[in-house]
């Protein structure tokens, strides 16, 4: 392994172990208040959560994989699970950040409608269309084979291995990034800027989302440029730009949950009871100690 290698080896397992941490405490959260759970945001970031962590459990340990051993980790079935799968979770986790944005902007512009706009039921319906759109590309890609490890990238991935599919391939990728990338960021910004000219505090959190989205458009961009056949891609520039795309799944956790008022003051209290708890047993067996120790001078 070259010292890139290693670098970019080590950036995926801290990028790994944050995300794997940060979006379990959103989820302990989530269980530990029933405050959260009756609010209709909770259901997208639950949604968003999940996204995350299957992403860092199935797909970034892979990824590690392939940059550690310089190829596909697993069996051919193996890859092509994880490929659709990473498919599926980035456009839902994209379409997600959509539908939180959409929330905001009801709840902002439209405060004494919102609960009226904004049901559960509604947001049952936004995430039925969610699944059905980010599940359908995944199984367009798999039925035709377009699924396997991208040396590129040194993952499971989209990946076209057959010449004459080329054509269909490039529709298909540019649909694709059309339908999901380019209409989650269209969303996004509409709704921000809207959101921009009624609560000007909301500047610096609209600033980091923007930031979010542009992120997985440095992902988007080498793949564009793969296709067009106009030059050469370096496979150090291929992992960065996932690296890049995987730290979605460590920024998610703090800009939509764990820096909120609510949540922050909900896992302070879960650490407060852990702690609390390890106290109570740590003072229970010194206690219990010194009695034995009484015990046997007694005797």
């Amino acid at each position: 392994m070259s010292i890139w290698e290693v670098i970019l080896a080590f950036v995926v397992v801290v990028l790994m172990l944050v995300a794997l941490l940060a979006n379990v405490l959103v989820l302990m959260c989530f269980l530990y208040s029933a405050d959260i759970r009756k609010q209709v945001p909770g259901l997208f970031i639950l949604n968003l959560t999940f996204c995350n962590l299957l992403m860092t459990v199935l797909n970034m340990p892979l990824t590690l994989a392939g940059i550690i051993y310089k190829s596909q980790p697993g069996g051919d079935q193996v890859c092509h699970i994880v490929g659709f799968l990473e498919t599926f979770l980035t456009t839902n986790s994209m379409l997600s950040m959509a539908a939180l944005s959409i929330d905001r902007w009801i709840a902002v512009v439209f405060p004494l409608s919102y609960h009226s706009k904004m049901r559960y039921r509604d947001a049952a319906l936004i995430l039925s269309y969610t699944w059905l759109h980010s599940v359908s590309f995944p199984i367009v890609a798999a039925s035709l084979s377009w699924v396997g490890f991208h040396h590129l990238y040194a993952s499971c991935t989209l990946y076209n291995k057959r010449p004459e599919d080329r054509t269909q391939f490039v529709i298909f990728t540019g649909v694709f990034h059309t339908l999901s990338f380019l209409l989650s960021l269209i969303v996004l910004c509409f709704t921000y800027l809207k959101v921009l000219k009624v609560a000007r505090f909301h500047c610096k959190r609209i600033d980091v989302i923007t930031m979010q989205t542009l992120v997985l458009l440095v992902d988007i961009h080498p793949r564009l440029v793969e296709l067009s056949s106009v030059a050469h891609i370096n496979s150090h520039w291929g992992i960065i730009s996932k690296c890049l795309a995987y730290s979605k799944a460590v920024s998610d956790p703090f800009v939509y949950s764990l820096l909120r008022h609510q949540y922050k003051k909900t896992w302070k209290d879960i650490i407060n009871k852990i702690l609390k708890r390890s106290s109570i047993n740590s003072s229970a067996l010194t206690s219990e100690s010194h009695n034995r120790n009484i015990l046997q001078l007694n005797e």
